[in-house]
């Protein structure tokens, strides 16, 4: 039971599903939902219209395309994003993947709608022994887990 979902605020705007591309491909390719800039040497979170859902002991990472990492010399700024399992409908913002993308040009970049920009894995993972289950339940979205 793992998939993807668009979001109620994208369903009109024509995203699509991510797909595999052949066979043997580990990667759902996820595309941008809407055309937008990335500024020189700065970080923008590009929506994407998706949110995932999954089993409780797997999350999902995101992978920038490795072709257009080099061809237009960007990247993700923390290497690879996760997605936990309990960000899928979050109150805050339904669960929407953003994609945070550096772009490491002196020059702006266009990432146009539809391109895409990144891949998700579907993964399970492992708890140390002395993991117990919490009560406790996600509050907030992206980035909301906090600090400490």
């Amino acid at each position: 039971m793992r998939g993807f979902e668009i979001v109620d605020a994208y369903r009109e705007c024509g995203v699509n599903l991510p797909q595999r591309k052949t066979v043997y491909s580990a990667g759902y390719d996820i595309a941008a939902a809407v055309p937008i800039t990335l500024l020189p040497n700065e970080v923008t979170l590009v929506p994407t219209g998706l949110k995932a859902y999954m089993e409780s002991d797997e999350y999902l990472g995101i992978h920038i395309r490795s072709g257009l990492s080099i061809r237009k010399k960007i990247g993700l700024i923390n290497g690879e994003g996760i997605i936990d399992a309990d960000y899928y409908n979050n109150p805050d913002n339904e669960g929407h993947i953003m994609v945070a993308i550096i772009n490491y040009n002196d020059f702006p970049v266009v990432v146009e709608k539809g391109e895409r920009i990144a891949q998700g894995i579907f993964y399970k993972y492992l708890r140390a022994d002395y993991d117990e289950e919490t009560s406790t339940i996600r509050q907030g979205g992206f980035g909301s887990t906090g600090t400490k």
